[in-house]
């Protein structure tokens, strides 16, 4: 299972690593307590932990394992660029004097170890979209031994939530409870698969609230958590001290270790089954849009507009045409309040807006030239900057038929681990039928040139395509190292 890093030292919680046994010590007084009792054996156990919700909970957590079969290409993609062709040779394909293994990509197996709780007792599952992205065979190993193997529904790489299916009925689903009640100090339990060692416990507290800005995913909302999570637990439950599911283990903290730091993140359970019930309602995920670039407010900004305190989210810039113009929202207003509820900061708006339905109407209080006034609006579905590459109308089929791409921004730039001035466009879908499947062509990597040709945006990418021939030769950034792939 892949590391993921962020710019934060920020790891999702994949893979197998080491697993490091520490001994605890309990120090006793030379005389014990002359009020130590022994329970008598009729007595039975008195239980003032945990182990009556941990009974409870986990047979509704699973362990999944998925695989996938991974093309390694060729330095080239089986074309050399014509500066490098004296080096091997200069028949048609540029590749002669290249050894075979050189010439041929060579696939590889890569095998991936997580965890998932059932949701309902038809053999729904919630799981992270990294633990089964990409996967070719998922299988669920439920608590009593049994497997099955795993559909996928559908999955949301923007919250990195996936809901998984399998052929069973009369399975133990966990409550799932309202992530909005939890609060900092909590008790949190993470049960999960860490390192592939089996069925896990691990207690701690809630230890924040609301993280954002770590640059995992593009929506974030993270419960933080110092309940220990490892590698493995990525999909697991974290649940309260009812036993109740309050979030999805997502992520851990790394700083040059793959285990636990005492810090790890989950997804809050209503973002999660927001998700879970638009995939298995619509099949896809889809957001509202207000359209507008919202800032935090800091205390010399709140100054500055001529408001007390340091809340709400500055409208720091309008998109022409949606829904916030032509409801009246303008530059430097503050929003206060949604539907009546206040808004601390830019965060909670956006994650507040992207969970309601597209053509929701919503009603904003806002600030603007020292009074506070209302605003209707109805929202709209969030418009995405997507290009895809189709098939022609004469019926002939582009190489990159299939592949979807998009413009790459600062923030994807950063989950990608680039810098924020990367140009190019990122590679969001590839259809299993796709040419440049066989390629090597990944989701996640930066089409930068398309036959030498520099692309910076989808307009370039679509307007190179147009010119492309039955042959076409990519330059791709992919984590910070540039190859050519020729499809």
């Amino acid at each position: 299972m892949r590391p993921k890093t962020a710019a934060l030292g920020v790891a999702l919680a994949l893979g197998l690593g080491g697993l490091g046994l520490a001994a605890a010590n309990r120090v006793w007084n030379d005389n014990p307590p002359a009020t130590l009792k022994l329970a008598d054996a009729d007595e039975g156990p008195s239980r003032t932990g945990f182990a009556p919700v941990v009974k409870k909970v986990l047979p509704a957590v699973v362990n999944i394992s998925s695989s996938k079969v991974v093309k390694t290409p060729t330095a080239f993609g089986g074309q050399i660029p014509d500066e490098l062709r004296q080096f091997f040779g200069d028949d048609s394909q540029g590749r002669r004097g290249m050894p075979r293994e050189q010439r041929e990509p060579r696939e590889q197996r890569e095998q991936g170890l997580g965890s998932g709780v059932i949701v309902s007792p038809e053999g729904y599952i919630l799981t992270n979209n990294h633990v089964v992205e990409g996967a070719t065979d998922v299988k669920v190993t439920l608590s009593d031994k049994r497997e099955f193997k795993a559909r996928v529904v559908g999955a949301d790489p923007k919250t990195d939530i996936a809901v998984l299916k399998i052929d069973a009925s009369g399975l133990p689903a966990i409550v799932i409870g309202d992530s909005s009640k939890v609060q900092i100090g909590d008790y949190a339990l993470a049960v999960g698969n860490p390192f592939g060692v089996g069925k896990t416990v691990t207690m701690g507290i809630v230890s924040a609230l609301g993280r954002t800005n770590l640059g995992i995913e593009a929506y974030e909302d993270f419960i933080q958590t110092d309940a220990p999570i490892n590698p493995g637990n990525s999909g697991g439950a974290l649940i309260d001290d009812r036993g109740e599911l309050v979030g999805i283990n997502t992520a851990i903290i790394s700083h040059g270790s793959e285990g636990n730091q005492g810090i790890g993140f989950a997804v809050p359970v209503n973002l999660a089954r927001t998700v879970m019930d638009q995939i298995l309602k619509n099949g896809k995920v889809t957001r509202a849009y207000l359209g507008i670039v919202p800032q935090d407010v800091t205390p010399a900004m709140a100054k500055a507009f001529g408001e007390k305190e340091p809340h709400g989210a500055l409208v720091g810039d309008v998109s022409p045409g949606s829904p916030a113009q032509r409801s009246g929202l303008l530059k430097g207003d503050i929003i206060l309040e949604l539907n009546g509820k206040p808004v601390e900061d830019a965060n909670q708006l956006r994650m507040s807006i992207s969970m309601m339905s597209p053509d929701a109407g919503v009603t904003l209080k806002v600030f603007r030239n020292g009074a506070e006034r209302e605003l209707a609006v109805k929202l709209a579905e969030l418009p995405v900057k997507e290009a895809s590459v189709r098939s022609e109308s004469n019926g002939t089929k582009s190489v990159l038929s299939g592949v979807a791409v998009e413009d790459v921004d600062a923030q994807t730039a950063r989950q990608l681990g680039l810098p924020a001035n990367t140009a190019g466009v990122v590679v969001t879908n590839i259809s299993p039928s796709s040419p440049a499947v066989d390629s090597g062509l990944r989701r996640g990597d930066v089409i930068q040139e398309v036959n030498r040709q520099p692309v910076k945006n989808t307009s370039d990418f679509e307007r190179a395509m147009r010119s492309s021939k039955d042959q076409t030769l990519l330059l791709v950034n992919r984590q910070g190292s540039t190859m050519y792939v020729a499809v």
